[in-house]
């Protein structure tokens, strides 16, 4: 037996590799939810770690781990390639570890009962996102589903992750043909999974399959255009060109640096959008919080709330305050048992939300202590577990 691995675990050694991962003893495996797969995959818990063992050929494998460990150098929204164990006796195919995605599940896993327009909605927003950004990288992810990625709660939104790129290939600059084929992958697997869950029951009428497979190449194609499109703005309206940036930045994009050209009677702009990630950098860079992007938007609004209502005119001053007298004391009032409902930073999110709800009603501030208690009492108690139902 061989492991190839960036950070080997001693424990990953201790696994009962001489058997097909269908036959792995039960003792050994976690419950999780999981996708559909043309694959054999088991969870397994080390240490406190979480683990997906998926069986495949060597060369499947090795390609699959490159591209993971590739997407991960330049900060793109994929799960973490942990190792590859080949060589494995009796010829047993090689199998690719990922360290599982806390608080992710497939698309299906979200429904335990019908699948409603809001939150197909919300999911084909995410993905068509998470696609987005992957052309802008020169990604052609080859099997572009629903069932190939991941979704953790973002604000109310949801934010998209890869999860199987054996078919992708990572290029410096993708053709319209590559691209063109990356959206007919999409339009066909994501038409098979609605009739699939229309089959089980699972799909609200409301919901046409077809209108579905429309909707998400429409949502991908507005927003490409957003980001890619070269912009003629007058002479004299040169802050159009700021507002281009501060739309692409509300979007969630960086703008490296803008090509401006002369024309007839003024300029052509094409920015050059480098990631998706603008709030989440912000975020971090100010508190250290690693967020979601609409997480990170939401607590950024907040903080620079706080910051107005402290009449603090450093932003790192008053980053520092407000992760130790607002964001830490909301986070530390969630009962231990309560936490792996979800992240801290959904929770906050969330309680932000509620407040406004509960103050609307009110007509007045009813302030952070009660909303707190509020939402732990009223909402968060009756939320299932998705940090790993082990």
């Amino acid at each position: 037996m061989r492991i190839t691995s960036a950070l080997v675990d001693p424990a990953l050694l201790d696994l009962p590799w001489h058997l097909p991962l269908e036959e792995w003893p039960t003792d050994r495996l976690v419950a999780l939810p999981q996708g559909i797969s043309r694959h054999i995959v088991r969870f397994v818990k080390l240490n406190d770690t979480v683990y997906a063992l998926k069986e495949t050929r060597e060369r499947i494998a090795e390609k699959e781990y490159d591209l993971l460990r590739a997407l991960e150098r330049i900060n793109f929204p994929a799960v973490e390639a942990v190792a590859i164990v080949a060589d494995r006796v009796d010829d047993l195919e090689s199998v690719l570890i990922t360290r599982h995605l806390q608080f992710s599940l497939p698309y299906r896993a979200l429904f335990s009962h019908v699948l409603r327009p809001e939150t197909m909605n919300r999911l084909l927003d995410a993905l068509a996102a998470l696609i987005v950004r992957m052309h802008l990288t020169g990604f052609s992810w080859g099997d572009c589903s629903l069932s190939n990625t991941l979704f953790r709660r973002d604000a109310g939104a949801f934010a998209a992750y890869l999860v199987d790129a054996e078919t992708g290939n990572l290029h410096p600059r993708l053709s319209e043909g590559q691209r063109s084929e990356d959206i007919e992958i999409l339009r066909l697997n994501i038409f098979g999974e609605c009739l699939d869950l229309q089959a089980a029951e699972l799909l609200h009428e409301a919901i046409d399959p077809e209108t579905v497979v429309d909707d998400i190449v429409a949502r991908y194609e507005r927003l490409w255009h957003e980001v890619t499109y070269e912009q003629e703005v007058p002479r004299d309206a040169r802050h159009d060109i700021e507002g281009r940036i501060r739309r692409l930045n509300d979007l969630g994009f960086d703008v490296a640096e803008v090509s401006l050209s002369t024309v007839d009677g003024g300029y052509r702009v094409r920015p050059k959008v480098v990631d998706a990630g603008y709030h989440t950098r912000r975020l971090m860079r100010l508190t250290g919080l690693d967020a979601e992007e609409n997480q990170a938007r939401q607590l950024l609004n907040d903080l620079d709330t706080y910051r107005a209502e402290s009449d603090l005119t450093d932003e790192q001053q008053a980053a520092h305050r407000w992760l130790t007298e607002a964001f830490e004391p909301v986070v530390r009032a969630v009962p231990t048992h309560l936490r792996r409902k979800l992240e801290p930073q959904e929770i906050f999110s969330q309680i932000i939300q509620h407040k406004w709800l509960l103050s609307e009603r009110a007509g007045r501030d009813v302030g952070m202590g009660p909303a707190v208690q509020s939402y732990l009492a009223d909402v968060l108690v009756h939320k299932p577990d998705e940090q790993a139902v082990l």
